[in-house]
């Protein structure tokens, strides 16, 4: 009898098959893997309301059929060029009934398919202990500064010099702010979000810097695993401190298509009226309607989020008092390059490294 494989061994097959419903597919999924369903999105409902309604017979029967024909038309497609030592790795929710067809029919085929036990519910247990036990140690360098002060920007030339770097915003398609969300780009499902944390995680150097952003613990509609958001606010902080213009000129360029969305923009503005009072709210969406945004910009950076960013790195970041600070009335892409440069060299300094080993 052949050992069980484990999520470990997924590297090691020539495809990984996810025999789910392309909808379960959508919402998350083992990195790398191909959508081959056994049952499409309507076909899983019809069989789950037969079972329901008439039992597990019915289901079976009718389910049976579909599933047989998914798999003549994955035989004849998907799977047609494929030579006789093709070696796929198969799952679906549990390791079931879907994937333990799909691996029955291959191996009939003659191809050493292999069912992952535990199916995708195993991925996420595996994802959920990599992130856990990964967190403790990562060595983070927390990139920090208000509204403004490129630090997303500073993250991409921090990569692109060849440094390990942490984009949680990258992953959560989402800029962290009240107007952080980015256009035609929907956020994925959480389940997605931890999904490519865990492949992120999964290659860092423990030796070397990671650098990342002071995050809150929510990044839109995305929730930080706690032990990681711990692990950041315990770890030493580069502050950059751009000047007020500096930070204007930059967010004009970044958020410059905000001006194309003057409604969504007055929408999202008029949630704080509360923290700013009417008039104030009135002038900013009559400014935002009128799709002039320096005015906006300066005041929102100013009134609303430096107070803000103040308070919640005090609170929120044990060591802020020793954190390192970089002054700067500059963040063009130029700018922003010698930036990261001055980053890496305050990393590597003694007191800041000996916090890191």
């Amino acid at each position: 009898m052949r050992p069980q494989i484990t999520v470990a061994d997924r590297h090691g097959f020539d495809a990984i098959i996810d025999a789910r419903s392309p909808a379960e597919f959508a919402i998350d999924h083992i990195p790398g893997a191909i959508n081959c369903p056994v049952l499409d999105n309507e076909e899983r409902r019809i069989v789950g309301t037969l079972y329901k309604q008439q039992g597990a017979f019915e289901a079976r029967r009718v389910g049976g059929a579909m599933v047989a024909a998914n798999l003549a038309l994955h035989l004849r497609e998907k799977f047609a060029d494929k030579p006789a030592s093709w070696r796929p790795m198969i799952y679906c929710w549990r390791g079931g009934m879907r994937s333990g067809s799909m691996t029955n029919w291959l191996r009939l085929v003659g191809w050493d398919a292999q069912q992952l036990p535990g199916g995708y519910k195993g991925w996420r247990r595996h994802v959920i202990a990599l992130i856990d036990r990964l967190s403790a140690d990562l060595p983070f360098v927390v990139i920090c500064g208000a509204t403004g002060n490129a630090k997303t920007r500073i993250l991409q030339a921090l990569a692109a010099q060849g440094e390990q770097v942490l984009d949680l915003e990258g992953l959560a398609c989402h800029k962290g702010s009240l107007l952080g969300a980015i256009q035609d780009q929907p956020q994925p499902s959480q389940t997605a979000f931890e999904t490519q944390l865990a492949s992120v995680l999964e290659g860092v150097d423990l030796k070397r810097p990671l650098y990342v952003e002071g995050e809150s613990r929510r990044i839109g509609q995305i929730n930080v695993p706690v032990q990681l958001v711990e692990r950041m606010r315990s770890s030493p902080c580069i502050e950059i401190e751009a000047t007020t213009d500096a930070r204007v000129e930059y967010l004009l360029r970044d958020y410059n298509y905000l001006g194309d969305r003057p409604d969504w923009l007055a929408e999202r503005i008029g949630i704080l009226k509360e923290l700013h009072g009417k008039e104030t709210i009135a002038r900013w969406q009559a400014w935002a309607m009128a799709r002039d945004l320096p005015p906006l910009f300066r005041e929102l950076a100013v009134q609303h989020y430096d107070p803000a960013y103040s308070r919640s790195q005090r609170n929120n970041f044990r060591r802020w008092e020793e954190r390192q600070v970089i002054p700067t009335a500059d963040l063009s892409p130029a700018a922003v390059e010698s930036l990261a440069r001055n980053v890496v060299a305050l990393a590597v300094k003694p007191a800041l490294a000996a916090a890191l080993a």
